[in-house]
């Protein structure tokens, strides 16, 4: 619940008490924290997303969580869907909510890091590895790391949803997501085409 989650109208109308998804089995239910119940809907039991309702929520780090819960409460992050319910999320079960869904398992990948590869025609993996110098693009793997399997306060961009992952750069980009130190994600942002945005989400979503 943590990232800004792509919804459709009728997710403006889920409750507080939100229930598993019929897919999702009873047993898993009863191992999430109340704190965390009002999550399900959107980010599944186990934080691996829900297509066109929620990103995915494993592989992030609790802190990284702890922090976008907090943005959102405080209006720095703008969701209409999920500043009401990150607002449900107080006190010590912040901190439960975000070690509950860290500590879902997630895909492990192959990592590759940055200089493995010299020559790369793809030009969302050439910014992934190498960004571009001319435009003072840093490479995403700099920050996100091999692979952009993310650490602490930089998310886990691997496997995560393609409309997901555009939806929060075009945010970026056009100023509606904040609270980053020094604004670089939007900073970074901001040097990106629109093309660009596409092949970047769609090369991320593609790391599994």
């Amino acid at each position: 619940m943590i990232t800004a989650a792509i919804f459709v109208s009728s997710a403006l109308s889920i409750q507080v008490s939100a229930s598993v998804p019929d897919a999702s089995p009873k047993e898993l239910q009863q191992t999430v924290p109340a704190a965390a119940q009002v999550c399900l809907s959107c980010h599944g039991a186990q934080g691996q997303g829900i297509d066109l309702a929620g990103p995915k929520l494993a592989g992030l780090s609790s802190a990284y969580m702890m922090q976008q819960i907090k943005l959102f409460q405080s209006g720095s992050r703008q969701n209409p869907l999920m500043q009401p319910m990150s607002m449900t999320v107080q006190g010590d079960n912040i901190k439960v909510v975000a070690d509950y869904f860290a500590s879902q398992s997630v895909d492990k990948i192959n990592l590759h890091y940055r200089g493995d590869k010299v020559v790369i025609a793809d030009p969302a993996e050439k910014i992934a590895y190498q960004g571009d110098w001319s435009r003072d693009l840093p490479a995403c793997f700099s920050c996100h790391g091999p692979s952009g399997v993310g650490a602490e306060q930089f998310p886990r961009l691997a496997g995560q949803q393609a409309s997901y992952l555009k939806t929060q750069l075009e945010a970026w980009q056009s100023g509606t997501r904040k609270g980053d130190a020094d604004n670089m994600m939007g900073n970074v942002a901001s040097k990106l085409t629109a093309a660009e945005i596409d092949q970047l989400a769609q090369y991320f979503a593609s790391l599994k």
